[in-house]
């Protein structure tokens, strides 16, 4: 059986091969940082020239640990809770948390959604949804009563702040008592960003105009629903990684924002 084909993916979809590439990488690694074998497999699976992205980062995989920590916070309170994971691209966090007992939803454009069934896992307690993050019909699948936890992982850079803050009001207004986290950059980063970050000779990312500073994370209590904010620190890296970790400003750095829905 020949291997699935990357070059379906454009724009913002494409962005998962980016990470799954760094995600993959650093779980190849004998020091690494993140245990993915799953991630390693549907790698080696695709036909695609991941080189155009450049050398792997780290900010990927310590993003996605950091997300597999907050959730499992989360489901050691509500086992039985519905996950649902917005623009979720080649992410395999469900395989990673899974305690046998959540239902989880995973939300993408079609060309995601068919390249995820050619290479994951059948699970029957993944329901996959194949449109935008912004056709809110996909609540109507998600049973609320055991509890909510929306994830967006590499989805907000990419979209103008009413985009987001519409999208966050939805959810909240949807799923009282539920949480959402995403990821975000300072306001500087995205002003580096407007035309994209270069990784390489061929390949820049789309343009990222969404930031927030921490003053802005915790102004978000002024969305109706929003309750509270938290403030999440990626976990500490290898190299620069580390010294971003413990000495850079919330200013200067990337960071999580978790929400609490009221």
């Amino acid at each position: 059986m020949g291997k699935a084909g990357g070059d379906t993916l454009q724009g913002v979809s494409e962005t998962t091969l980016w990470t799954l590439h760094n995600r993959a990488s650093e779980a190849m690694r004998a020091d690494r940082l993140i245990d993915d074998p799953l991630a390693v497999s549907i790698f080696e699976s695709i036909d695609f020239d991941f080189r155009k992205f450049g050398p792997p980062t780290l900010y990927h995989p310590l993003r996605a640990r950091a997300f597999d920590t907050e959730l499992g916070k989360y489901l050691a309170d509500h086992p039985r809770a519905a996950v649902v994971a917005l623009a979720e691209g080649l992410q395999t966090t469900f395989w990673r948390v899974d305690n046998g007992q959540l239902t989880w939803h995973s939300v993408d454009l079609p060309p995601v959604i068919e390249l995820r069934r050619q290479l994951l896992p059948q699970e029957p307690r993944i329901r996959t949804v194949a449109q935008s993050a912004f056709d809110l019909s996909w609540m109507d699948e998600v049973e609320a009563t055991d509890g909510v936890f929306i994830t967006v992982e590499g989805l907000f850079m990419y979209l103008e702040p009413e985009q987001v803050y519409g999208l966050i009001g939805a959810c909240a207004a949807r799923f009282p008592g539920g949480r959402m986290i995403f990821d975000n950059h300072p306001p500087w980063m995205s002003r580096r960003a407007q035309h994209g970050f270069r990784l390489s000779e061929r390949y820049t990312t789309p343009p990222m105009p969404f930031s927030l500073s921490y003053e802005d994370a915790q102004a978000m209590t002024s969305i109706p629903g929003v309750a509270g904010v938290d403030d999440i620190d990626l976990p500490a890296g290898r190299g620069i990684w580390r010294v971003i970790d413990k000495g850079a400003s919330r200013q200067t750095r990337p960071a999580l924002t978790l929400l609490h829905f009221g």
